[in-house]
Order: structure tokens, then C-alpha cells, then sequence
């Protein structure tokens, strides 16, 4: 989506907030939102998770500005914030114990809006917007029948959830000024090869058979792909599989597993490929992936 395309997105979004709820998830609680239901989560203390289920969403670390596609669980903290478009059902589930903000919300598609990522998870969101986050805070009553609200509240909560919503959204367009992922290319012949890469990153891919998909000789292929992408098809399979191993690894699944799917001989040989491309071993992200609260 281009910058372009993003302003108009923002710039036509046309939301009607619901009755903003707090809601408190006991260990194993479930909050679910069916298709249809856009929505807009704050985590006001604990950790939930959602998964995807085959729809791609978007990840925002807002801290470091990373952004990349959500194809699997992502586990929020609070002062995190969750967004779905109300395109497929997602539920979120917390291990330990939340307390969120939810607020349903009517949205009005258009042809920009429909460009937006189904799903939102913006990590750091109170460090990117703290204002919209104290705002996001303050939303809902407590509970179901609480006092009856002042003249006016509903007003001020609209224009609360609209700033807040918007926030999520801007976070999200400004991190996803990053490349394209995966990189796209004019020529057809690599773009089958980059597909074949992404499709199945665990495959032996050897230069000869990359070579064999894009019906050119070795030389060629080394030479067209540094041109289109800046790098060699042997450092893209790298890449393709390090991102893969990060998704699997932040949906829980074991290193050994990541390491077998993922095509590599040993764990050993994974566990230094990925301490070379993250910075940390397997276990270690693993690890700090699925963070959990005492109970």
C-alpha cells in the first residue's frame, strides 16, 4: 500500500464507536470477535494473545519501529493495542489473566480502507501515543450497569475512540513505509522464483534448481536477483527462512521443530544462523515471544 493510498485510507475512515466495556479475562479467559465485529482492544494490565488463523495481519513494534505481516499468534502486554477490521473471527485468549478496554465499532468500507491490514497488533502503542493511550485508558464502564452516564459522555467517547483508533492506524502507516515483504520484482521469472522461496523456505534449494525455476543459468539468475533485490538468492532463502522461523517461534512451536520444518541438517546449524540474523538463540526469542504472567 502506498503512502498515497494510506492518507486516503485514514482520511476516509468512517467509524461509529459502540458502548466502550472493560472487560476482565480470568486465566485461560477468552474474548471472542466474530467476523463481522471490528474492534478495538487496549490491554490495561496482564497479556492476551491472538492468532490470526491464516489471515495476514500486521505487527507493529512500535518501540523499534519494525513492522512485519502477522501470520500467527502475537501475544500483547499492557499498553499494547489490538485493532481487527472485523474481516474473518479471530478470539483473544489470555494464559494468565487481563484486564482490557474493548470497544465495537461500525466501520464503513471503502476502496482505500479495504487496503488496511485485517488485523492490528501494535506492541509499545503507550510509548508511541501516550496521549491516546491514557485516553484508551479512561474508556468503559467498569461493568455492565454501572451508573448512568452524564449528558455528553457518549460524545466525548466517540471522539475518544476515533483518536485512539486513528493513533493505532497512523503507528501502523508509518512503520509500514518499511520495503515490501516479500520484495516484488517487474520480471516475471523472478517473481516465480521469490515465490517458490516464500512458498516453502524448509525445501534444499540450490542455486541450480532457483536457477531451473527462473529458466536461466546460474550466472544469470545471480545477476538479475542482485539487481532487482540487492542481495544474492542465497542470502534471500536466509532471510525468508529467519522471518518464517520468528513467526513459528512466536507461535510457541518448539526449536527442534522450527529447525526440521525449516529445512535445516542440526539445531546447532539453526541456532547459528539465527543468533547471526536476530541477535539471539532460538530458545532465547522463543522465549521473550511468549511472555507469562505469575499466577
Amino acid at each position: 500500500m502506498t503512502v498515497p493510498a494510506l492518507e486516503r485510507a485514514l482520511a476516509s475512515l468512517d467509524v461509529r464507536p459502540g458502548q466502550a466495556m472493560r472487560v476482565t479475562l480470568s486465566a485461560d479467559g477468552t474474548l471472542p470477535l466474530g467476523r463481522g465485529e471490528a474492534s478495538l482492544v487496549y490491554v490495561r494490565a496482564g497479556e492476551i494473545t491472538g492468532d490470526a488463523v491464516g489471515r495476514t495481519g500486521c505487527a507493529v513494534d512500535a518501540v523499534s519501529g519494525a513492522s512485519e505481516p502477522a501470520l500467527s499468534g502475537r501475544t500483547m502486554l499492557a499498553g499494547d493495542a489490538f485493532l481487527s477490521l472485523g474481516c474473518a473471527p479471530i478470539v483473544l485468549v489470555s494464559e494468565s489473566g487481563a484486564e482490557v478496554t474493548a470497544v465495537p465499532l461500525a466501520l464503513t468500507p471503502t476502496i482505500d480502507t479495504r487496503a488496511l491490514p485485517p488485523f492490528l497488533f501494535v506492541s509499545g502503542f503507550i510509548r508511541a501515543e501516550p496521549a491516546a493511550a491514557e485516553l484508551a485508558a479512561q474508556l468503559g464502564a467498569p461493568r455492565p450497569g454501572a451508573e448512568q452516564s452524564r449528558a455528553g459522555d457518549e460524545t466525548i467517547c466517540r471522539l475518544m475512540v476515533t483518536t485512539v483508533l486513528l493513533s493505532a492506524l497512523r503507528t501502523w502507516a508509518s512503520r509500514a513505509r518499511t520495503p515490501v515483504w516479500p520484495p516484488r520484482a517487474d520480471d516475471p521469472f523472478l517473481e516465480r522464483v521469490v515465490e517458490a522461496i516464500t512458498d516453502d523456505p524448509g525445501n534444499e534449494w540450490t542455486l541450480e534448481r532457483l536457477a531451473a525455476l527462473g529458466v536461466m543459468s546460474r550466472s544469470a539468475l545471480s545477476a538479475r536477483f542482485r539487481r532487482a533485490f540487492g542481495s544474492s538468492p542465497a542470502s534471500f532463502v536466509t532471510e525468508v527462512r529467519m522471518r518464517r522461523a520468528k513467526e513459528m517461534l512466536d507461535a510457541g512451536v518448539p526449536v527442534s521443530e522450527t529447525s526440521r520444518t525449516l529445512g535445516y541438517a542440526s539445531d546447532e546449524g539453526f541456532s547459528r544462523a539465527f543468533r547471526r540474523h536476530a541477535g539471539v538463540t532460538p530458545s532465547s526469542w522463543r522465549g521473550h515471544a511468549r511472555p507469562t504472567l505469575p499466577r
